[in-house]
């Protein structure tokens, strides 16, 4: 049975009943479990693996990657000042790619079985479970393949001694990106910058989930008009 009459079984592994909401699906994810619940999604302990991580393992696997990609550049006889410019543009670039990624694949609508599946898997099991730390970075396995493929566009649309510089510069603004998602989810912050962050993507988890898709910065949602409306009254911890 599916669409509104089917009910997702909490007590066994979920990722593959969630197909099953169909049309029901966007109005389950986007109900959220407030509690620290991390369920199961997959039988076989590989697969659940796969679905886990600890925020310190992102830094530590892609930042390597990254000095290693910009120190290349530096090698084929690009000035310090030209490296880390080409970093920095590189992190600028992610931020837009971070808020297209986020508008546009994570809050797709889907109410295909596989559509379903893959949305839940995606980005539908965080708004579902918000607060489960398990899975509020992504493990570097589910990133490899979109990683490698970013490699290959940017030697088709770069030199070959501008692109490690550029790539790089990428990486670490994706580092940036899961991390300050992680702090905003589970950390206290004292910086008002910070606190503004927080407040704009609690926002956009439980007022306006259609609002606020930037998560290290408002830039783009300012520039194509996504911005949320805050409410200067209500307080984040």
């Amino acid at each position: 049975m599916g669409g509104k009459g089917f009910i997702v079984d909490m007590s066994k592994p979920i990722a593959l009943q969630v197909g099953h909401l169909g049309d029901a699906y966007q109005e389950w994810a986007h109900q959220p479990v407030l509690t620290e619940e991390s369920p199961r999604f997959f039988e076989s302990d590989f697969m659940e693996m796969h679905t886990r991580t600890v925020w310190w393992a992102i830094p530590a696997f892609w930042l390597p990657i990254a000095f290693w990609c910009i120190s290349m550049s530096y090698s084929m006889g690009h000035t310090l000042p030209q490296v880390v410019s080409m970093a920095i543009l590189g992190c600028l670039v992610w931020s837009l790619a971070e808020y297209c990624f986020h508008r546009f694949l994570f809050h797709m609508e889907t109410k295909s079985y596989w559509g379903n599946t893959f949305h839940f898997l995606m980005h539908g099991c965080h708004h579902k479970f918000p607060m489960d730390g398990s899975r509020h970075v992504i493990p570097p396995s589910g990133v490899s393949v979109p990683a490698a493929l970013f490699w290959f566009l940017y030697g088709v649309w770069f030199t070959q001694s501008t692109r490690p510089a550029l790539y790089g510069g990428g990486v670490i603004g994706y580092v940036i990106y899961d991390l300050t998602h992680y702090y905003l989810h589970h950390g206290h912050p004292t910086n008002q910058a910070l606190k503004t962050l927080k407040k704009a993507h609690f926002s956009h988890h439980f007022r306006i989930q259609d609002k606020g898709y930037g998560i290290t910065s408002a830039l783009w949602d300012r520039v194509f008009g996504t911005l949320p409306k805050t409410n200067p009254t209500k307080k984040i911890e």
